[in-house]
C-alpha cells in the first residue's frame, strides 16, 4: 500500500469528483492520503473533506503564496486549529521566489510561526520552497536552534545542499511526479543519496502530475507512478518503496495513527 502525503482535495479540479477521486486511489492501491491547507480561513473546508473519509487526513497552515493575507495567525492560533483529530500536519508553509507572490518579508515571518507552531506540537511541518534555498536552511537553522521540531520537505525539486541540510536536521524529503520528468536527472542524482529511511511520495495534485500523465490532471491514483521512479533510483522493488515510504509517513505523520 502507498500513502499520497500531499495533496489538494479541496480544489474544484478534484472536489466536484471527490468520491471517485477517492475511491481511484484505493483501487491503485493508496491507502492514506493528506489534503493540505493552503489558507487557514478556510480550514474548515480541509477538516470537513478529512472527515467525511476515514483514510483521509489533514494539515492546517498558510502556502507562501498567500503569507501576506494571513500574518495575523500567529504560532499559537495554528497549534490550537491543529487540535483536530485529523490534523496530522502544519503548513504547507515556505518560501517561494520563483513566483514571490507575497512579499519575502511576509513569507518568512510566516514560515518562523508555523516552525513555532510545529514546535509547539511536535506535528511535522511541510515545507514549500521553491528558488529559495539558502534562505530557507537560515530560517530552518534558526528555528532548531530554538528547539527540534519534525518537518518534510514537500515536493522536492530543490538543490543539494537544501536537502542534505535538512536531513542533518532530521527531516524527510517527499517526492512528486516531478521525480518522473526527464529533465529531473538532477533531482534522481540527489535522492539516490538520500537515506531509504527519511523518503516519502506525493502527488501534490491536482498538479505535477507523473509520467505518462504529464500534463493533465493530478490525483491521488498516480503517486504509484512516482513510486514505481523511486524504487528503480533506490534500487529496490516497487513493494519495497512501498512499505517503506508508508512507514516513513506513519512515523513522520505519527498522529494518524491515532485514525488507522
Amino acid at each position: 500500500m502507498l500513502v499520497d502525503s500531499h495533496c489538494h482535495l479541496d480544489f474544484p479540479e478534484l472536489s466536484e469528483e471527490l468520491d471517485e477521486v477517492v475511491r481511484r486511489a484505493e483501487l491503485a492501491g493508496v491507502s492514506h492520503m493528506v489534503t493540505i491547507s493552503t489558507h487557514i480561513r478556510k480550514f474548515d473546508q480541509i477538516k470537513a473533506i478529512a472527515e467525511g473519509y476515514d483514510n483521509i487526513f489533514c494539515s492546517v497552515g498558510t502556502h507562501p503564496h498567500n503569507a501576506d493575507k494571513e500574518l495575523d495567525f500567529k504560532a499559537d492560533d495554528i497549534a490550537k486549529l491543529a487540535e483536530h483529530p485529523k490534523c496530522v500536519a502544519i503548513g504547507e508553509a515556505g518560501l517561494d521566489y520563483f513566483y514571490d507572490n507575497a512579499p519575502r518579508e511576509a513569507q518568512a515571518q510566516g514560515l518562523r510561526a508555523h516552525i513555532d507552531a510545529a514546535r509547539m506540537t511536535q506535528l511535522p511541518l511541510v515545507i514549500h520552497s521553491r528558488d529559495a534555498d539558502d534562505d530557507m536552511i537560515s530560517i530552518l537553522k534558526e528555528g532548531m536552534e530554538q528547539g527540534a521540531y519534525p518537518a518534510l520537505l514537500h515536493c522536492f525539486s530543490s538543490g543539494r545542499k537544501l536537502a542534505m541540510e535538512a536531513l542533518d536536521m532530521g527531516h524527510y524529503v517527499s517526492l512528486s511526479g516531478i521525480l518522473t520528468f526527464k529533465r529531473s536527472q538532477e533531482i534522481r542524482d540527489i535522492v539516490a543519496d538520500v537515506p531509504l529511511d527519511r523518503l516519502l511520495v506525493e502527488t501534490d495534485a491536482p498538479y505535477l502530475a507523473p509520467m505518462p500523465y504529464r500534463g493533465k490532471r493530478n490525483e491521488p491514483a498516480y503517486v504509484a507512478h512516482t513510486a514505481e521512479i523511486l524504487a528503480e533510483v533506490k534500487g529496490v522493488s516497487k513493494e519495497e518503496i512501498a512499505r517503506i515510504t508508508t512507514d516513513n509517513f506513519f512515523r513522520l505523520f505519527s498522529k494518524a495513527k491515532q485514525e488507522i
